[in-house]
């Protein structure tokens, strides 16, 4: 009886090739770009990836061990993290300093060293302070401006509530406007109980962005263990970043 032959190997994962300098900004704040930083972090982490992280700029947190960087190592598992300002109060990095009677972040010493740390890892990630346009100094400068110092691709950190479809247009369009590449728009928090609007607002991101979602973050995640952190991740992420989400089926 002849057998019926085999149909043909189904195709490998495609491999992820992310750029060795990643930004993650934001619409606003509290939109959920550090757990957004931490689950990138993970999964590049969980693939042999050396991976550093670097927060330019920490407000609203006083002296000690607690910030964006603590939650990115306890979710991630990544210890190669650098702070490179903090100010106690919360405002915008500029505001903050000012407030402190401290100097600002100098974002050209922030370049240098990230291009340092460039050369001992394989994935340097950024996390901003704010939305995308926030000023760092009195310049005016942003982590924008970083972003064109490194040549580096922004990561849109989005909410799904009502006016993030006009936020996300705005920032998109700031990148646009000064020729960087958007890395995909992420949803931070994505709801256990959608409504109405939440999940027009998935759909319309995607025309806003001009491609899928790039992911989309179960609300609650920063709480969990370090385990289930990264099967989040890998839910909450798509195949750019060595994820499963897929916006159509999410």
């Amino acid at each position: 009886m002849t057998q019926p032959s085999p149909g043909p190997a189904p195709a490998p994962p495609p491999s992820v090739v992310l750029p060795p300098v990643l930004i993650v900004s934001g619409t606003g704040t509290e939109v959920g770009k550090t757990v957004v930083t931490a689950a990138v972090a993970a999964l590049a982490a969980g693939r042999g990836h050396r991976v550093a992280v670097v927060k330019p700029a920490q407000t609203g947190e006083p002296p000690g061990p607690t910030g964006d960087l603590a939650v990115i190592r306890r979710l991630s598992g990544v210890t190669q993290t650098h702070e490179l300002a903090r100010f106690p109060d919360p405002l915008s990095p500029e505001a903050a300093a000012r407030a402190s009677g401290r100097p600002p972040l100098d974002l050209d010493a922030a370049a240098v060293l990230i291009k340092q740390l460039r050369l001992e890892a394989d994935l340097v990630l950024i996390e901003g302070a704010g939305g995308l346009l926030v000023r760092y100094d009195p310049a005016g400068r942003t982590i924008a401006d970083l972003a064109v110092m490194l040549d580096a691709p922004v990561l849109v950190v989005t909410t799904p509530e009502l006016g993030t479809l006009n936020h996300t247009a705005l920032t998109l369009e700031a990148l646009s406007t000064r020729r960087l590449t958007a890395a995909g728009v992420v949803i931070g928090a994505w709801p256990a109980e959608p409504g109405l609007a939440e999940r027009a607002n998935r759909t319309d991101l995607a025309v806003i962005a001009g491609q899928p979602l790039a992911g989309s973050i179960a609300a609650g995640a920063a709480r969990l263990s370090r385990a289930d952190f990264l099967t989040a991740a890998r839910a909450g992420l798509g195949p750019a970043f060595g994820g499963t989400f897929r916006a159509e089926t999410d």
